[in-house]
């Protein structure tokens, strides 16, 4: 029984995770920026849904309104500073100590705001748990499972069933070709870390429900992602997602086996293993 419950706790974790994975996946192939300030974006969201709840906003409420912030953060970024590096010929390096740069403020922003303890949302009906043949969830888990896996669908028919969505795989295709044709990459690209920063802040708020608000928790989560993306195929939206859902439930019955404190060895080793057999990923396109 252990088991199981261990198991459908890395299921739960692993939907959250993917949506991590979707939204920086998204990012980094169309744009080929390494965001890493989209753990601090990630973090925000929970905060900004915590104030509005804490001033009385319904959770329902709350959740879009942190979503939309999000997406407005991610665009700020983008255009006032990826923009501006791009035109002045920055290099990828550069690219990528300034996202380390707008993480930093934005997470110790939120621990100088909200002190760097942890914070648990004023909502009762989260911890209420629910039993299915002896595997217990809270609401807050069940919720966060079904949301990323509405996710994860809404993302598979937006990139392929929609306008949009075929611009930006063209952009990301070849964004050479896509500026002779008028697509406006630069544009696309605002577009893409909007939307990519509204999906992130679905999780970002979602798993506080359950585990409480931490200011540096982003970082963590955004590793794992990063690592469920490469070996799931740079692009592949069901790559990062599923290898997010196989990393998390490798984690939590590892727990069978060894110390916790020892279980990101696992996501480590998953990481080594798919670099020297598939570098390209499990799912990545020919």
């Amino acid at each position: 029984m252990l088991a199981l419950q261990l198991l459908i706790n890395g299921l739960v974790t692993g939907c959250s995770l993917g949506v991590v994975a979707i939204s920086f996946s998204l990012i980094y192939a169309t744009t080929r920026i390494f965001h890493v300030a989209h753990a601090g974006v990630y973090s925000l969201g929970g905060y900004l849904a915590w104030s509005l709840v804490a001033h009385g906003v319904p959770d329902a409420l709350a959740l879009p309104l942190a979503m939309l912030a999000c997406a407005a953060v991610g665009v700020l970024i983008q255009h006032q500073l990826y923009h501006r590096l791009a035109r002045r010929g920055a290099t990828h390096l550069a690219v990528l100590i300034a996202s380390l740069g707008v993480l930093a403020v934005i997470q110790n922003a939120i621990a100088a705001i909200y002190s760097p303890n942890t914070l648990q949302f004023p909502s009762p009906w989260a911890n209420r748990v629910i039993g299915f043949g002896g595997v217990l969830l809270t609401q807050a888990q069940l919720l966060a499972m079904l949301a990323g896996l509405a996710a994860y669908a809404f993302m598979l028919w937006f990139m392929h069933r929609t306008l949009l969505g075929g611009r930006i795989r063209a952009v990301a295709s070849n964004p050479f070709l896509a500026e002779i044709t008028r697509l406006r990459p630069q544009d696309v690209y605002v577009i893409v870390i909007g939307i990519a920063s509204a999906v992130v802040a679905l999780p970002g708020v979602l798993v506080p429900f359950d585990l409480g608000l931490k200011p540096y928790g982003g970082i963590t989560v955004l590793l794992t992602a990063t690592i469920a993306m490469i070996a799931g195929g740079v692009g592949s939206i069901t790559g990062a997602f599923a290898l997010s859902v196989a990393i998390a439930v490798l984690q939590n019955l590892s727990l069978l086996v060894m110390p916790g404190e020892w279980s990101i060895g696992v996501t480590f080793f998953i990481f080594v293993i798919f670099m020297l057999f598939r570098p390209r990923g499990l799912f990545a396109a020919r």
